[in-house]
């Protein structure tokens, strides 16, 4: 049974990266990880984000070959995990992924951390080469600060394509969207929705009240506004619908402004590797 929701559209933009895309962290269950890729491509989603780390690669790849969509139509993400990211590490572990997700190439692999093994000589090296060889399309970062950044870009021929970081209402990340701005970088919003905490903001829920939507469309159109792509993690068909429909929901200048506004700060992610900046 298909999802299509033909009254929304789902088209990228200039970069070829949908706006809007499905994370599947913590879904790791493999059934109901595939079900929720087919189900959320279906529906009109075609940008699919996954990690090494995640555990759940081969029930992604399972999700894209069951649903009716063509696989050169899905923007495909993976991250290469910080213990893997030693030169030889990164293409064996990327072979690895490949052959999981049962594909021949993606269309963005990141450097999940600049941590523990991540060297920027040797491993840029070695997504220059898998570049170079067809088995990624783009080259990305996750969590890094401009300085990480402007390294990496000491170390590559290659452009850097996005930078995947927490984003969300409570998390502004100004700096870091500037930055992107001012070097025609992609910003790719994870835990876009705050774990959650987005629905105990009185702003955002009194917004999402006046729009007759939900806390999460809100946010996830805020994010849109600004120019950012978000991935919000969704299991069950509700939850992605409803995540879809922030496609559909326009924000006044005065409700962007007020979660502008919003003085509060929730960081949910800060590992012991994380950048000290954090």
């Amino acid at each position: 049974m298909s999802h299509q929701d033909t009254g929304t559209e789902s088209a990228p933009r200039a970069s070829g990266m949908p706006m809007l895309g499905l994370g599947t962290w913590q879904n790791d269950e493999p059934g109901q990880c595939a079900e929720s890729v087919q189900t959320a491509l279906e529906m009109g989603y075609r940008h699919v984000d996954t990690a090494q780390a995640y555990g759940n690669e081969a029930a992604v790849g399972e999700g894209i070959a069951a649903a009716d969509v063509d696989r050169e139509d899905v923007f495909l993400a993976t991250k290469v995990w910080i213990s893997r990211l030693a030169h030889d590490d990164v293409l064996s572990s990327t072979e690895e992924s490949l052959d999981k997700l049962g594909v021949d190439s993606l269309d963005l692999l990141y450097i999940h951390w600049p941590a523990r093994e991540y060297d920027p000589e040797g491993t840029l090296a070695a997504f220059e080469q898998l570049h170079d060889e067809g088995k990624i399309e783009h080259f990305g970062v996750s969590n890094f600060e401009p300085e990480h950044i402007e390294a990496a870009r000491d170390h590559t021929d290659i452009p850097i394509f996005a930078n995947q970081v927490e984003l969300h209402p409570l998390l502004p990340q100004e700096e870091l969207r500037e930055y992107a701005a001012e070097t025609g970088l992609e910003l790719v919003a994870y835990s876009p929705l705050a774990r959650g905490r987005v629905f105990d903001n009185d702003t955002i829920t009194t917004i999402a009240e006046k729009h007759d939507a939900s806390a999460a469309q809100v946010s996830l159109a805020w994010l849109r506004e600004k120019g950012v792509t978000a991935i919000p993690k969704a299991t069950g068909e509700a939850h992605i619908r409803d995540n879809w429909a922030s496609l559909s929901l326009d924000l006044s200048e005065d409700d962007i402004a007020a979660i502008d506004a919003i003085d509060e700060t929730d960081r949910q992610v800060h590992p012991d590797f994380a950048p000290d900046a954090w």
